[in-house]
């Protein structure tokens, strides 16, 4: 082939792509007549929206999952794969944001990734539950190392953790884009985006570039949270943050990205998610209750869909008393609980810390064995107990239509043991603590960062920063936030 036919054959194919959504019957989606296009409406939102528009309860909600996001980042200050992203994000030296944890620094979009990696590497942070479900507090990250940056106040973090969490949680709304194969850390792009350019002052132009550039470039797999789960699961947020930080580094010195970044032939809307619409003024703020307050916060270090199978497992072993009477135990939960964390093999035989936490047979027999699920559950020794293999291979999953039928209001699980003689023992939880339908107060979120912060820090250290947080409101700088967080 001459180098003429095969760049017109190139050029043929790559102009042909675009299209075959459109013969599959599913052509690109053009904004609402009058309206502009998606990027450009949330852009006009996160350049309009100010902190006078928060109301008290969601001040003190965005100030409360801070509390517990740290408080998550410090707990896994020392695995492994925390350490690796802090080293490869201290690599380049002498920034101007610091790395939680730590009296280093680094640029703005390494920090985010190094101090992400360690706020969800536990799965302990809060979650959000619409047609998809995410981590938005994964956001927070990219939020202080900006802040930090700017030196930006205390109001004006709140301000662009309410932009990141609305941004993330409407978009979660709106589609489902895991079984289209995509991983929902592609909402936390434009999310992320936005809070940083709402931080960096940037005007809704320069916004709307820096969400098409966040997008187009970043886009992440849904591999990341099916069969065997690896360490990138508690990468792959902190991952988008770093690329929406840099992405928007580049919009506000001027660079484009590719527009309509939803809307277009080869966009977001024909590529990844099908089409959908979102209504901005129904936003927090502007009409609309914020998100945030309707995120949960976990009461254990398991996949959110999982939460309600622990006490539900705990009070039947109870019942139970000896577990050796067991012949079988059904998880009953609801669809997505079972798409996620019941139908794959691995999750019968996990060999990996990331794998565990997202079985719902995994959690229910260690709760079982142990009365508790911590972060010491998913040490090897847990994962390779004969006798959690023996009460794992007793364990089927499925999905109850009932329970599904009460999501996302409520993420229910029910655990029942038959037992050698015939008889039965069934609970079924709905809610825990943390949950939209049953909030924390303070005392709760402090006790949580207490429990989490302890092994690193003292008890006048918690207070400290406790204390801070709490007014964060009050704060002059954020740059006098991480020097309470410093580790040893």
């Amino acid at each position: 082939m001459n180098r003429r036919h095969f760049l017109s054959t190139l050029t043929g194919a790559a102009l042909a792509l675009p299209f075959a959504h459109a013969r599959a019957g599913v052509p690109p989606a053009a904004a609402a007549p009058g309206r502009p296009d998606l990027a450009q409406q949330l852009a006009d939102y996160a350049a309009g929206l100010q902190y006078r528009d928060l109301d008290a309860a969601t001040i003190e909600t965005i100030k409360a999952h801070l509390i517990d996001a740290l408080g998550c980042a410090i707990a896994a200050h020392d695995e492994r794969p925390v350490r690796i992203a802090r080293d490869a994000a201290l690599a380049s030296p002498g920034g101007v944001s610091t790395i939680v944890g730590t009296n280093q620094r680094t640029s703005p979009d390494l920090a985010a990734f190094a101090t992400g990696t360690a706020l969800r590497y536990y799965d302990f942070n809060d979650a959000y539950a619409g047609k998809e479900t995410g981590h938005p507090s994964d956001n927070m990250s990219a939020c202080l190392a900006v802040a930090e940056a700017q030196h930006a106040n205390g109001r004006d973090l709140i301000l662009s953790i309410a932009i990141a969490y609305e941004i993330a949680c409407r978009l979660m709304d709106a589609a489902a884009i895991s079984p289209r194969g995509w991983d929902h850390t592609c909402y936390s792009l434009p999310a992320v985006a936005l809070a940083a350019g709402k931080l960096m002052r940037m005007p809704a132009p320069q916004l709307v570039q820096a969400v098409n550039l966040s997008i187009n470039s970043h886009l992440a797999l849904n591999q990341t949270r099916v069969q065997e789960l690896s360490n990138w699961k508690a990468l792959a947020d902190a991952d988008a943050a770093r690329n929406a930080v840099f992405s928007t580094q580049l919009a506000r010195a001027g660079l484009t990205g590719p527009a309509p970044i939803f809307e277009g032939m080869a966009g977001f809307f024909p590529q990844v998610s099908g089409p959908f619409a979102v209504d901005t003024r129904e936003f927090g703020g502007r009409g609309g209750a914020f998100r945030i307050c309707k995120c949960f916060v976990k009461f254990y270090p398991a996949q959110g869909l999982t939460q309600t199978a622990i006490p539900a497992a705990l009070d039947v072993a109870a019942q139970v008393g000896d577990l050796r009477r067991i012949r079988r135990i059904e998880i009953d939960t609801t669809e997505v609980g079972y798409v996620t964390a019941g139908r794959d093999r691995e999750k019968w035989a996990p060999s990996t810390h990331e794998t565990a936490d997202h079985s719902l047979p995994y959690i229910v027999a260690r709760a079982m064995l142990d009365g508790d699920i911590t972060t010491e559950s998913y040490r090897p020794d847990a994962l390779h107990d004969p006798a959690l293999r023996a009460l794992i291979e007793r364990i089927t999953v499925r999905e109850d239509p009932a329970l599904t039928a009460r999501y996302p209001a409520h993420a229910p699980n029910r655990v029942t043991a038959v037992c050698e003689d015939g008889s039965t023992c069934t609970k079924q939880v709905d809610d825990l603590p943390g949950s939209p339908t049953r909030p924390m107060r303070r005392d709760d979120y402090d006790a949580k960062f207490t429990k989490n912060c302890r092994r690193h820090w003292g008890p006048a250290q918690i207070r400290a920063a406790l204390d801070y947080l709490w007014r964060l409101d009050e704060q002059p700088d954020i740059a006098t936030l991480p020097p309470l967080l410093v580790v040893g």
